[in-house]
């Protein structure tokens, strides 16, 4: 059992660090409560499934080739621009009182799927860390305890996503709408800065190759 809590730890660990899945959490979580923040971490699971899946059943190759990492970069640019734009423009219509329902559930999901699976960093833990994990483990331990540990792991990013939708919708309770705006607009400025790097980074990559 002590094992399971070591990888529902990684879990979180992974979780925890700022970047754009936060960023984004912290916004929506401001502007439109609980669900809607949650449902960023839900997308950004979702999207850690599919490497884990990836990874598992060894398509971890298609992730090496250039062209491939070009076109994440750049799609990661163009999701995390508009999102950080979108949170500034609609910043000023923040109220503490009454929350903006104008994005669906559905829409907010998505973004978070895309946010997480363009993100460098969400690939090179499930190509690296992941993958050494499972090789590890598949060698010691039967499929059953590989999938309880990937479980673990899998709770600990839920676990870490559930607290931090819960801070961000709480700060909509108990701050002023100037302080709301302010990080909202900050929250903005984050994730452009993180789609600039993603820029980047495909500009060296296609300049390199």
């Amino acid at each position: 059992m002590s094992i399971f809590f070591s990888y529902m730890f990684l879990g979180i660990s992974l979780a925890a660090p700022i970047g754009p899945i936060n960023a984004a959490q912290l916004d929506r979580g401001i502007k439109n409560g609980f669900w809607h923040a949650w449902m960023i971490g839900l997308g950004s699971v979702t999207a850690d499934i599919v490497y884990m899946l990836m990874v598992y059943f060894g398509m971890v190759h298609l992730i090496e080739y250039p062209i491939v990492k070009i076109f994440l970069y750049t799609f990661g640019l163009f999701v995390l621009i508009y999102t950080g734009i979108e949170s500034i423009l609609s910043s000023g219509s923040l109220s503490a009182d009454e929350r903006n329902r104008s994005e669906s559930i559905i829409k907010t999901f998505v973004t978070g799927f895309f946010m997480s699976i363009t993100n460098p960093l969400t690939i090179l833990f499930w190509l690296g860390i992941y993958g050494s994990v499972l090789a590890n483990t598949a060698s010691k331990y039967p499929l059953e305890q590989l999938i309880m540990y990937s479980s673990a792991i899998l709770l600990g990013l839920l676990l870490w996503d559930f607290v931090m939708a819960t801070i961000a919708s709480g700060f909509r309770k108990v701050l002023t709408k100037n302080v709301l705006v302010f990080i909202s607009v900050v929250s903005g400025i984050t994730l452009i800065g993180f789609g600039l790097y993603f820029g980047y980074q495909a500009f060296v990559l296609l300049f390199e190759n």
